[in-house]
């Protein structure tokens, strides 16, 4: 007698542990990425907008880049050692080129989002450039990022007992 069940005919208690693992890693990627977020919108408006003279004025794209790439390094030690922590690589360098790699691709879409938004249509102001890149793109470059960590980076299954 087998005790594998076949992968199409699942029992129901099987399938709502699996929802139930996904409903609390999803739980786990938003508190990440709302620090995240925090980070990279502080960062962004305080290198665009801050002071008399800004560090970054007129220059949001750049300021986007920096705010995105430290918000990065403290999604992925969120994420490595919280979210996904029974999934991680054994090699957390190849892990965070990995995570590095499905970000870049995560900040094109925000960049492009912003870039459409401030460049082609002449959105401007501080409120645009704000939804632009940290409503629209965010969201579209977190949804991919999400089904990207999960299918690429956060790959490892643990040993049982170990993690």
């Amino acid at each position: 007698m087998s005790t594998t069940a076949d992968p199409e005919v699942r029992p129901p208690g099987r399938l709502r542990a699996a929802a139930a693992a996904l409903i609390a890693q999803l739980a786990k990627f938003g508190v990440v990425g709302g620090i995240a977020y925090v980070v990279d919108v502080g960062l962004f408006n305080l290198l665009s907008y801050a002071g008399s003279t800004p560090l970054l004025a007129g220059q949001p794209l750049l300021a986007k880049v920096i705010s995105t790439g430290v918000a990065t390094v403290v999604a992925w030690l969120g994420n490595r050692y919280w979210t996904f922590r029974h999934h991680r690589r054994p090699d957390a360098t190849r892990e965070f080129v990995l995570y590095l790699v499905m970000c870049m691709i995560g900040l094109l879409i925000a960049l492009g989002c912003l870039w459409v938004s401030h460049y082609l249509l002449g959105f401007t102001s501080p409120l645009a450039d704000n939804i632009s890149a940290n409503v629209v793109g965010l969201f579209a470059g977190t949804a991919f990022r999400f089904w990207a960590y999960k299918r690429f980076v956060f790959t490892h299954r643990a040993e049982p007992g170990l993690a």
